[in-house]
């Protein structure tokens, strides 16, 4: 596997700094976010030395960009806005080649209109995943005109807010370019060791065909976020998970500070090095 962090993770709103930063903490790749280049997160227009720029640092800091994010809220309750984020993904995707990366990491959204990333009950309405089905249509249009994957992720305040919706929006849409971004501590919020574990081996059995890139949180005993390695989240039984169905990809924490992410660095290498090239 591949250590990589959040590059936003570092201050900075330049390619070069942003990276030399990640190198500098001990990781090797990056999921990047346009905001590191001094842009919107979801910006209107990236110009191609813009898009260069971010493929030149990633040379020179010796950091592979995995992704870059394209997040917006896929099920927005206005139709408008919606369009709005489409065209932005489109954007990204446009510019992934000369950013010399080919995966796109997306929200599948919520029926709050103000924040993507808050739970609404009409997430789990028949009419949302109708408009997630035809959003993520529209997705795999743009991925294929350009030669990229779109990386999902189960998240319990989003429409898909299990594995299980995961594997069922895969099987629907049935496109190789929908692969999975998964973090167990998205899976549940307070769980016993012995349900997380369950949660968390059944995710990866379940997806195991379209995982490229796996996160690495925490959660706090109170169901809060936490930095991965200072929460319950069993970390042994979750990489060793991953390392059993032969998983090789990236590995990226996020939810953390700059100045937590070399303790990060060591505590996930601690448990990546027996036998797992870093």
């Amino acid at each position: 596997m591949k250590l990589g962090i959040f590059a936003k993770t570092f201050d900075g709103d330049d390619p070069e700094t942003v990276l030399k930063a990640v190198a500098t903490a001990g990781f090797v790749c990056a999921q990047y976010n346009m905001a590191c280049s001094g842009l919107p997160s979801m910006p209107e227009d990236i110009s191609a030395a813009q898009a260069r720029a971010v493929s030149d640092a990633a040379d020179a800091s010796g950091v592979e960009v995995i992704a870059v994010s394209g997040t917006y809220n896929m099920i927005h309750p206005d139709r408008a806005i919606r369009a709005v984020g489409q065209a932005k993904l489109e954007v990204i995707a446009r510019n992934c080649a000369g950013m010399s990366t080919r995966l796109i990491t997306l929200c599948t959204g919520t029926r709050d209109p103000v924040d993507q990333w808050k739970e609404h009950p009409d997430n789990n309405t028949p009419e949302a995943w109708r408009d997630l089905l035809e959003a993520m249509e529209t997705a795999v249009g743009i991925a294929d005109r350009y030669d990229v994957d779109l990386g999902i992720e189960p998240e319990l305040a989003n429409v898909v807010n299990s594995a299980a919706k995961a594997r069922r929006l895969i099987d629907e849409i049935k496109s190789p370019r929908i692969k999975v971004v998964l973090d167990p501590a998205n899976l549940f919020e307070i769980a016993s060791l012995e349900e997380q574990r369950a949660l968390v081996s059944g995710a990866i059995d379940l997806l195991a065909d379209g995982i490229v890139m796996a996160h690495a949180k925490d959660r706090n005993p109170d169901g809060s976020f936490g930095t991965a390695g200072k929460g319950v989240l069993d970390y042994g039984h979750y990489l060793g998970r991953l390392k059993s169905i032969g998983f090789e990809g990236s590995l990226i924490t996020h939810g953390l500070s700059a100045g937590e992410a070399p303790g990060v660095s060591t505590f996930l290498k601690g448990h990546l090095q027996d036998g797992v090239a870093l």
